[in-house]
Protein backbone atom coordinates (compact mmCIF):
# COMPACT_ATOMS: atom_id res chain seq x y z
CA UNK A 1 0.00 0.00 0.00
CA UNK A 2 3.21 2.12 0.35
CA UNK A 3 4.20 1.60 -2.88
CA UNK A 4 1.43 2.66 -4.47
CA UNK A 5 0.92 5.84 -2.37
CA UNK A 6 4.40 6.89 -3.74
CA UNK A 7 3.86 6.39 -7.13
CA UNK A 8 0.14 8.45 -7.25
CA UNK A 9 2.34 10.88 -5.48
CA UNK A 10 5.27 10.67 -7.71
CA UNK A 11 2.58 10.84 -10.91
CA UNK A 12 1.14 13.73 -9.22
CA UNK A 13 3.67 15.78 -9.06
CA UNK A 14 5.46 15.14 -12.17
CA UNK A 15 1.84 15.89 -13.98
CA UNK A 16 1.68 19.03 -12.24
CA UNK A 17 5.27 19.87 -12.86
CA UNK A 18 4.29 19.56 -16.79
CA UNK A 19 1.32 22.17 -16.50
CA UNK A 20 3.79 24.87 -15.34
CA UNK A 21 6.20 24.43 -17.90
CA UNK A 22 6.08 27.78 -20.22
CA UNK A 23 5.31 27.58 -23.41
CA UNK A 24 8.33 28.37 -25.50
CA UNK A 25 5.69 28.96 -28.77
CA UNK A 26 4.34 31.66 -27.65
CA UNK A 27 6.27 34.27 -29.80
CA UNK A 28 8.32 32.62 -32.41
CA UNK A 29 9.84 35.25 -34.52
CA UNK A 30 10.50 33.52 -37.70
CA UNK A 31 7.26 32.48 -38.45
CA UNK A 32 5.50 35.99 -38.35
CA UNK A 33 9.05 38.09 -39.74
CA UNK A 34 11.58 37.86 -42.03
CA UNK A 35 14.52 38.66 -40.18
CA UNK A 36 17.08 38.95 -43.06
CA UNK A 37 14.33 41.44 -44.98
CA UNK A 38 14.46 44.73 -42.26
CA UNK A 39 14.48 48.29 -43.74
CA UNK A 40 12.94 51.53 -43.39
CA UNK A 41 9.33 52.66 -43.69
CA UNK A 42 8.22 56.38 -44.29
CA UNK A 43 4.75 56.85 -44.54
CA UNK A 44 1.29 58.18 -43.29
CA UNK A 45 -0.07 56.73 -39.53
CA UNK A 46 -3.70 56.06 -40.22
CA UNK A 47 -4.89 53.51 -37.67
CA UNK A 48 -4.26 52.75 -34.26
CA UNK A 49 -5.57 49.15 -32.73
CA UNK A 50 -4.49 49.93 -29.07
CA UNK A 51 -4.75 46.18 -27.64
CA UNK A 52 -3.19 43.12 -25.60
CA UNK A 53 -0.53 42.06 -26.43
CA UNK A 54 0.18 44.01 -28.85
CA UNK A 55 -0.74 47.24 -30.24
CA UNK A 56 -0.76 47.86 -33.89
CA UNK A 57 -0.10 50.63 -36.19
CA UNK A 58 -0.97 51.22 -39.69
CA UNK A 59 0.34 53.23 -42.13
CA UNK A 60 -0.10 54.19 -45.68
CA UNK A 61 3.44 53.45 -47.67
CA UNK A 62 4.01 54.69 -51.56
CA UNK A 63 6.19 51.56 -52.98
CA UNK A 64 8.27 52.27 -55.90
CA UNK A 65 5.59 52.80 -58.57
CA UNK A 66 4.21 55.28 -56.39
CA UNK A 67 1.13 52.69 -55.53
CA UNK A 68 -0.07 53.52 -52.19
CA UNK A 69 -0.20 50.08 -49.70
CA UNK A 70 -1.50 50.14 -46.77
CA UNK A 71 1.05 48.23 -43.99
CA UNK A 72 0.13 46.76 -40.51
CA UNK A 73 3.13 46.85 -37.91
CA UNK A 74 3.15 45.10 -34.33
CA UNK A 75 4.87 46.90 -31.57
CA UNK A 76 5.80 45.77 -27.91
CA UNK A 77 3.00 45.30 -24.84
CA UNK A 78 1.48 48.32 -23.62
CA UNK A 79 3.32 47.95 -20.34
CA UNK A 80 6.26 47.91 -21.95
CA UNK A 81 5.87 51.06 -24.36
CA UNK A 82 4.43 52.89 -21.25
CA UNK A 83 7.96 51.79 -18.88
CA UNK A 84 9.89 53.30 -22.15
CA UNK A 85 7.58 56.51 -22.08
CA UNK A 86 5.90 56.07 -24.92
CA UNK A 87 1.83 56.33 -24.34
CA UNK A 88 -0.83 55.66 -26.54
CA UNK A 89 -1.62 59.38 -26.81
CA UNK A 90 1.96 59.82 -28.53
CA UNK A 91 0.08 57.68 -31.47
CA UNK A 92 -3.05 59.27 -31.87
CA UNK A 93 -1.48 62.84 -32.01
CA UNK A 94 0.48 61.54 -35.19
CA UNK A 95 -2.00 60.44 -37.13
CA UNK A 96 -2.83 61.49 -40.83
CA UNK A 97 1.13 62.56 -40.10
CA UNK A 98 3.94 61.62 -41.97
CA UNK A 99 5.97 59.34 -39.55
CA UNK A 100 9.39 57.09 -40.13
CA UNK A 101 9.44 53.53 -38.93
Amino acid sequence: MKIANVLVAATLVCGLSVLAVPSFAHHSFAAEFDGKNCRDFTGTLTKLDWQSPHPYFYMDVKDASGKVENWSFQTYAPITLRRAGTERQLFIENIGKEVWV
